[in-house]
């Protein structure tokens, strides 16, 4: 969330920068919302001033003044917490500003493509999609999925099963022992507080699966992503400076409604209301946000690299990034049957932004409180790393050849193919 002090001296920077984000904001009712605010606040302190000279002066005869001002205080306290409500709330509506070195552009078509890596393959015969390779070996089952639950959902069975398992393993592992993050195994839902902190609420809320619970104003909300619950782990805390960075990494389930996206995607894995997805969180020195950023980045990309999966990596325009992100890349990986790249990771810096919304500070080697900087990262959707390893590694009977670095993770099963 931005301070109000800081949009108030530099309000044209804010103005230009929050529109290459494509959003309107009134500005008209932020500069007055908190100039009210401030009144009110100095209104109030002359008058605990005025009171403070009378309780000295011991004088009877202004008894009923210090009444008197005891009542406007009151009321000038309660109008003032009305404003600074609105006000914040107001705040928490206006999304990061990006940094300077982001493309400015409306939506995903002023994204910058900054690298290609590995080799695309040229099949010798017709190319299949993971959903048709899936339903022919009986090992993807939309249809049960659909009459048990509903439609973006699948049953993952058998040999896929085991893949599926086989690549959340194999990113853990890599990211634990290689990356040095620190495993987490986290809840599956957050409260309506720490979905505030990371940004997916109050804006977002509709987006959200919400749990009903006996007690109305205990709200819980299934994760998105293991962001939300990473990140809250700072949430009202003041670190050391000496035990930063903090590099957190989790594989969980994720629930989306994907609002929006109706008629996109409706066939396969792509796009679904439930999935996987190994997440990195990144706490960090906020002079240290890019730097850490930029090896997030290669940490996800290693995954491919070593899978031996095609992907491109993209830096997002300003009107594309996520409401938190003041920087973001994209790395999409080759899917044979559409003939283009999609996203299967988006690493984002979101400086201290995330940081002001939780009050997650740390000390510095001054001993002076800052907020900390914030990132996160998928390492990778496992859902679309699936996809990507069905299709590119299809073969001409229908079977999938196991990537070498996943063998180990399959008891030594060299091909998936029907039983």
């Amino acid at each position: 969330m931005h301070n109000i002090k800081e949009i108030r001296q530099n309000l044209e920077h804010y103005k230009d920068k929050l529109k290459s984000r494509n959003i309107d904001v009134n500005y008209d009712d932020l500069v007055s919302l908190d100039e009210k605010n401030r009144s009110l606040i100095q209104k109030k302190e002359l008058l605990e001033k005025e009171k403070k000279e009378i309780s000295k002066k011991k004088d009877k005869s202004l008894f009923e003044r210090s009444k008197e001002i005891t009542i406007e205080i009151e009321k000038l306290s309660e109008n003032q917490k009305n404003v600074s409500l609105k006000l914040d709330n107001t705040l928490s509506k206006i999304p990061n500003i990006p940094l300077d070195d982001v493309p400015i552009g409306k939506d995903e078509t002023s994204n910058k493509e900054i690298s290609k890596n590995g080799t695309i393959k040229n099949f010798d015969f017709e190319i299949k999609s993971h959903y048709e390779i899936g339903t022919s070996l009986k090992m993807l089952d939309f249809d049960l999925a659909s009459k048990t639950t509903g439609s973006r959902f699948v049953f993952v069975k058998d040999k896929l099963a085991l893949l599926e398992r086989a690549i959340s393993n194999f990113m853990i592992d890599l990211h634990v022992n290689k990356n040095s993050y620190t495993e987490i195994s986290p809840p599956l839902f957050a409260n309506a507080i720490s979905m505030f902190g990371t940004g997916q609420m109050p804006k977002f809320e509709n987006d959200q699966f919400e749990i009903k619970l006996d007690d109305k104003n205990d709200r819980k909300f299934l994760i998105p992503t293991a962001e939300v619950i990473l990140t809250n782990m700072v949430r009202d805390q003041i670190l050391k400076f000496e035990d930063l960075p903090l590099r957190l990494v989790a594989s969980t389930p994720c629930f989306r409604k994907e609002a929006g996206s109706y008629g996109k995607d409706t066939k396969g894995m792509i796009r679904q209301h439930q999935f996987y997805k190994v997440e990195m969180v990144s706490i960090t020195d906020n002079s240290k946000c890019i730097e850490e950023l930029e090896r997030m980045t290669n940490c996800a990309t290693e995954i491919l690299d070593k899978l031996k999966l095609p992907y491109r990596k993209i830096v997002l325009c300003s009107g594309d990034m996520g409401f938190s992100a003041e920087k973001t890349y994209d790395i999409e990986v080759w899917i044979p049957s559409e003939n283009k790249y999609r996203e299967i990771s988006s690493c984002s810096s979101c400086g201290t932004f995330q940081a002001r919304r939780m009050k997650a500070r740390y000390k510095d080697k001054n001993n002076k409180i800052n907020y900390v900087g914030t990132l996160n990262g998928s390492g990778l959707a496992i859902g679309r790393t699936l996809i990507a390893i069905v299709e590119n590694y299809q073969n001409r009977d229908g079977s999938i050849t196991v990537p070498d670095v996943l063998k180990p993770y399959m008891n030594g099963l060299d091909k998936i193919a029907s039983n």
